[in-house]
């Protein structure tokens, strides 16, 4: 089944959907069925425009409704939808739209203080790149009703959804989805946790993430009632929870554990949330205690970009595995645990964790990526250490990847060590991930300063905005060292610098 298919059977089923945009810049309320016409409305248009089967169209829009319609304008018309998060800079936006060779770009106007078609207009040369559109009155020109043609034909198992994430590598990575392993994604989750009559999401997740993407997704897709924040706020949030009687959320435990105090202290009623899902990060016992009190459960999950959700939790999980573990396998997916060489470890020994499954990602748009990222049969590499337990529960032990993952974020080290090598007072400099009790993990530069010159963390931080690069990935904490540690081969030794944070 394509996307489109997906979307039209879903608003068969169910048009009136609720669809709440919490946003100062554009609060929404629609209905599934209202975004299905719009966005089909859209994809004709870009049809008669020239958009054919398997043409980029980027969108770089916040959690509002007009990046439900781009969505179903783009499978209207057999277009890759290719989703960017908002926090990119013109160096990161710039890379992505020459690599996608993407036709269409969606922005806003101005978001968060960012004058979009400055932005563009800082990415340098974007030979394929046809059209910008911001929204406003050239939006809604595009979505405004006219005769809906057919929608184009496209194989499921084509390239349908292409999301840019951070990682190893100073360039964001192109991951590759079809329909069918998005949906393959969707259908899985809702095996393994159900999806009750009366079930609502709220999504703080910005929609240019997997994470954020499938919360779209499953109410385009599966008709899930949906609330949309454009930028957290613990109170917006327990409000919205209270009024529309939210049922299941995820995030971090910095979300989490904000949105129960500001419940509190503006008395918003929370018992219709019973399920909140977080990443691998470790939740405080207090959180986890005080969550039961009301009923809600908390359970971790694991998975990636490339594939979305590998194992998870359910509520009705025993508390410790609830605490400690990422959860069982959901329906389909698999995993090894290998060494260095790609040999399967002793069962219940650690390994590099390789997955496959339905929902696994088609590849690298970058197809030199995918050498060292496969083993033979299919199996990815997560470049994550674990192992399983006697019950079937996956434990994440280390992590072989060289990123840091501030507040659900992934950065890539080495994208910040290519800036943190430009500055002209630095030598030698290394980036690792230091604790953080509100983000989980924020950036630490490490660095060796040229004899005779001086740094500061300010002074850094400005270079890093002038760097045109995200600016969560500006360090928020400065070591000046002597020199780093480094193996016999010239290879820094990371452990050691975490250990010394």
């Amino acid at each position: 089944m394509s996307f489109i298919e997906a979307m039209i059977a879903a608003a068969a089923r169910s048009p009136d959907a609720p669809l709440t945009v919490a946003s100062e810049a554009r609060p929404a309320t629609s209905t599934l069925g209202e975004v299905i016409n719009a966005g089909r409305h859209m994809g004709t248009r870009m049809t008669a425009a020239g958009i054919a089967p398997g043409d980029i169209v980027a969108c770089m829009l916040p959690n509002w409704r007009e990046w439900l319609v781009v969505a179903v304008a783009a499978a209207q018309a057999g277009a890759v939808m290719l989703p960017v998060v908002t926090i990119y800079g013109a160096r990161e936006l710039g890379f992505i739209l020459r690599q996608s060779g993407a036709r269409w770009l969606f922005t806003p106007d101005r978001f968060r203080n960012v004058d979009y078609a400055d932005m563009v207009a800082g990415c340098g040369d974007l030979p394929a790149l046809d059209r910008h559109i911001v929204t406003g009155p050239d939006f809604t020109a595009l979505e405004a009703a006219c005769p809906v043609g057919e929608p184009a034909m496209v194989a499921a198992d084509g390239l349908a959804l292409l999301v840019y994430t951070s990682g190893t590598t100073a360039d964001p990575k192109g991951v590759m989805h079809s329909a069918r392993t998005f949906l393959a994604e969707l259908s899985s989750m809702h095996e393994m946790r159900g999806e009750p009559e009366d079930d609502a999401v709220i999504s703080p997740w910005p929609p240019g993430h997997v994470a954020g993407a499938l919360s779209m997704y499953r109410f385009l897709c599966r008709a899930t009632p949906l609330v949309l924040m454009d930028q957290w706020d613990a109170a917006l949030a327990a409000e919205l929870i209270d009024r529309h009687k939210v049922t299941s959320s995820s995030g971090t435990p910095f979300h989490l554990s904000g949105m129960l105090a500001a419940a509190d202290t503006h008395g918003h009623e929370l018992t219709s949330l019973r399920q909140y899902l977080v990443g691998a990060a470790p939740v405080p016992p207090s959180l986890i205690a005080r969550c039961q009190s009301q009923g809600l459960a908390v359970y971790h999950c694991y998975g990636s970009s490339e594939h979305p959700t590998v194992t998870s939790g359910v509520v009705d999980d025993p508390l410790d595995k609830q605490l400690h573990t990422e959860g069982r396998a959901i329906p389909g997916s698999e995993m090894r645990f290998v060494d260095d060489d790609g040999k399967d470890v002793a069962p219940g020994d650690e390994g590099e964790i390789c997955t496959r499954g339905p929902e696994l990602f088609l590849g690298y748009l970058d197809p030199a990526l995918n050498e060292g990222a496969f083993l033979p049969g299919g199996w990815y590499r997560t470049g994550d250490i674990g192992r399983v337990d006697e019950g079937g529960y996956l434990l994440i032990t280390d992590r072989k990847k060289d990123i840091i993952i501030r507040g659900g974020e992934n950065i890539s080290s080495k994208e910040v060590e290519v800036v943190l090598l430009s500055h002209p007072a630095i030598l030698d400099a290394a980036a690792v991930a230091a604790p953080d009790d509100r983000m989980g993990e924020v950036v630490r530069a490490c660095v060796v300063l040229a004899p005779g010159a001086s740094l500061s963390l300010d002074e850094l931080r400005g270079h890093f905005l002038a760097a045109g690069i995200a600016k969560q990935k500006t360090p928020e904490r400065l070591s000046i060292l002597p020199e780093l540690p480094r193996n016999a081969s010239g290879k820094v030794l990371k452990h050691e610098l975490r250990r010394s944070a």
